[in-house]
């Protein structure tokens, strides 16, 4: 009975963070909880959860105006990174949060951590985005197949992360903004076999800074 009654309030607690979602309020629901259901939410959209926990509640009000935002930023994105899935996520707040993942030009080859001619050009156009997006903190994940073992495919993939930060740094982006750069091996794979081109890749994640926060509470988040 007890296992049914826990199982019945995770599901409940789901239900409400996708509501929540769904209407693009973006709120954090309560202080810790609020951050536990943004994880799970952020594991089923295909990603480790982006974002530290801010520290408060943000009200609903907040959320609503951060979520119009991050609408904008991601409209941005798909603009100018034309060779991105551009996609819509929620972070560790419960707050909308844009996901850029590039398409061929930004995969890897195999064993390698150098960015592609292609993906340098990308990279470039998606430098423009952060440098007019200042208030958004970004989380660099990187990942390789599944060939080679944690030893191996961890170290890599931290690489292949901290070449795209290094090389969006060049382009004048401030370093300031990378709030996690990190090498995740083989976890998260985008296409079921042990080795595949998509699954050495880099994905890069755009959320509200602490700052957004307190421009959407003062008003003056546009």
């Amino acid at each position: 009975m007890k296992k049914i009654t826990l199982a019945t309030m995770g599901l409940c607690m789901l239900t409400i963070t996708s509501c929540g979602t769904s209407q693009g309020n973006g709120a954090l629901i309560g202080t810790g909880a609020g951050a536990a259901l943004g994880a799970i939410v952020g594991k089923i959209a295909g990603n480790t959860a982006v974002g530290a926990a801010i520290g408060g509640a943000v009200g609903a009000g907040t959320g609503a105006i951060i979520g119009r935002h991050m609408d904008k930023v991601k409209a941005e994105a798909a603009a100018k990174v034309q060779n991105a899935k551009v996609e819509e996520v929620t972070d560790a707040n419960g707050l909308k949060a844009v996901k850029l993942t590039f398409d061929s030009g930004l995969q890897f080859d195999l064993s390698k951590s150098t960015l592609r001619a292609a993906a340098k050009k990308d990279l470039a156009n998606f430098a423009t985005v952060l440098k007019n997006n200042t208030d958004c903190l970004v989380d660099i994940q990187g990942y390789t197949d599944a060939t080679g073992g944690d030893k191996i495919n961890v170290p890599l993939s931290q690489s292949r992360a901290q070449a795209v930060s290094s090389y969006l740094v060049s382009q004048g982006v401030s370093s300031s903004q990378f709030k996690k750069v990190a090498g995740y091996g083989s976890q998260n794979p985008v296409v079921d076999k042990t080795v595949a081109p998509e699954n050495r890749r880099v994905e890069v994640y755009l959320y509200a800074s602490p700052e957004m926060v307190q421009k959407a509470e003062n008003g003056t988040l546009k």
